[in-house]
């Protein structure tokens, strides 16, 4: 292990994040991690298998328990969310990510960090390889493409994993049980539009950017009032086009569907007359929107520079029908829970936007707890899109994960935390997808839990795990499967 990071426990863990960390890893690009993950279990002497969509399914026997233990599924994803900011130079597909220790928190250099879910994965390569733990049959199960929509777990098949215990360490909150979650799809708009023939010196190209959001999971952050920065452009083109004449030829922002967009940009002709007034009057929009966020958006900021056209600028009545269309789809919040106080029950996210020669493309991710209401959602979607005269793409979701507060596995799971910490666990449906709620439709009748450390801003390049959570997240994932093997004190 690298000399910055000695002393970080437990070392076995650490020595294997840190490992993962150096291997690209996107999603539906994980055939280096794959291979890493087989070589360790062929090192440790591991039957291994490998389906169809890339999962890997590693098997190790009992260590020191009685007969008769259940088999447990220690379950996480081999992706990675990559994002990055635009002034970092990163290939995600070359580069390793630059890890940096600073004070209880690890974090990357501009670049998401993989905790999620690398600190699951090398928690259970570290079970693997540990021959002094106490643990009944073990089934590792580690998924692939799970960031895009849970994607690989939705192909194993039947027959796949046998073990009637399932602990997914997919979650982000040290202390926290997580029982449920919430389903999801996404929404894809395609917007025909048309360009001007000639714009022949109409007007000067400038770049409007917007950057320094916070962005986060669109899930679990989406209720914590962050600015989406295609809204905010958005906005702030409308009130430049208040006080002067705009010409857009193109419009780009945010990236990954389940990441709330940090950056957009958009580039326009303006008259050359125009080009101070266009300034000041964008001067006074971002003074506004930035009283409104401030308290959370304390590092937004924006540009205006001279950039030079790619494509000649939109028909008028494109560019009217791509701004008001990016102005009427929804953002955030759509509903509350009614059962549980302080949980979304639904929420969308407009997460993409990008602009080529004669088309816009939209992409909308939608979550609810309750199916319904997640079909309700979609179907004004597709009725907007109808209306804007869209072709329309609506790819089959996930399934939520219904929780079951009074299920005995839990109150076991609640017994050996308050055993160990001498506290109560919280415990809590999240409105994230998970890949339980997927995985208990291949085994009916699957026991499940998911924790994990803490693990801030997760699908953004503020990502960070904390250090100490990772250690006490180790000594309860130990201890859970010393106990669920029915070994004695």
């Amino acid at each position: 292990m690298n000399g910055s990071f000695e002393g970080l426990e437990p070392g076995p863990l650490w020595r294997r994040f840190l490992e993962i960390a150096a291997i690209p890893r996107c999603s539906g690009k994980e055939e280096g991690i794959r291979q890493y993950v087989l070589r360790v279990a062929e090192e440790a002497g591991l039957s291994r298998t490998v389906d169809r969509a890339g999962n890997v399914l590693v098997r190790k026997g009992a260590q020191f328990s009685p007969d008769g233990a259940p088999c447990v599924v220690l379950q996480s994803h081999l992706d990675m969310v990559c994002e990055k900011n635009l002034d970092v130079d990163h290939d995600f597909d070359r580069d390793p990510i630059r890890v940096a220790l600073e004070g209880q928190w690890l974090s990357a250099r501009g670049t998401t960090l993989g905790a999620d879910n690398g600190i699951g994965v090398a928690a259970i390569l570290a079970v693997l390889e540990d021959r002094s733990l106490i643990h009944g049959p073990l089934e590792a199960l580690f998924t692939v493409d799970e960031e895009r929509g849970l994607l690989g777990a939705s192909q194993i098949e039947e027959g796949f994993f046998s073990g009637q215990i399932l602990l997914n360490f997919d979650s982000e909150e040290e202390g926290t049980f997580v029982i449920g979650c919430a389903g999801g799809a996404d929404t894809v708009f395609r917007l025909p539009v048309r360009r001007r023939r000639q714009s022949g010196g109409r007007g000067l190209g400038f770049e409007l950017k917007v950057t320094g959001l916070r962005g986060g999971h669109s899930g679990i952050d989406i209720h914590l009032g962050r600015g989406n920065a295609i809204k905010i452009l958005v906005r702030a083109l409308a009130g430049l086009q208040e006080t002067i004449p705009v010409d857009l030829i193109s419009i780009q922002g945010g990236d990954k569907r389940n990441a709330i967009p940090r950056e957009a940009l958009a580039r326009l002709l303006v008259r050359p007359s125009d080009a101070q007034k266009a300034g000041q009057a964008l001067e006074e929009v971002f003074r506004e929107i930035g009283s409104e966020y401030g308290p959370v958006e304390t590092e937004l900021s924006w540009s205006f520079a001279p950039q030079k056209a790619e494509f000649e600028p939109l028909q008028k009545k494109s560019q009217d029908l791509v701004l008001d269309l990016l102005r009427i789809l929804p953002h955030g919040v759509l509903a509350m829970s009614r059962t549980m106080p302080d949980m979304v029950e639904t929420s969308t996210n407009l997460a993409r936007v990008r602009t080529d020669l004669d088309q816009v493309e939209i992409v909308e991710s939608t979550r609810s707890a309750h199916a319904g209401a997640l079909a309700e959602v979609r179907g004004s979607l597709r009725a907007l899109g109808r209306v804007a005269r869209c072709e329309l793409e609506q790819p089959q979701g996930y399934p939520g994960w219904p929780p079951e507060p009074d299920s005995p596995f839990l109150c076991t799971m609640k017994a050996i935390y308050r055993d160990l910490f001498g506290k109560e666990a919280q415990i809590k449906a999240v409105h994230a997808g998970l890949e339980p709620g997927v995985l208990a439709a291949k085994r009916p009748g699957l026991r499940m839990i998911s924790f994990g450390p803490d693990i801030r801003d997760p699908h953004s390049p503020r990502e960070r795990v904390n250090v100490a959570s990772v250690e006490r997240f180790w000594k309860l994932l130990v201890e859970t499967l010393r106990r669920l093997a029915g070994a004695s004190e």
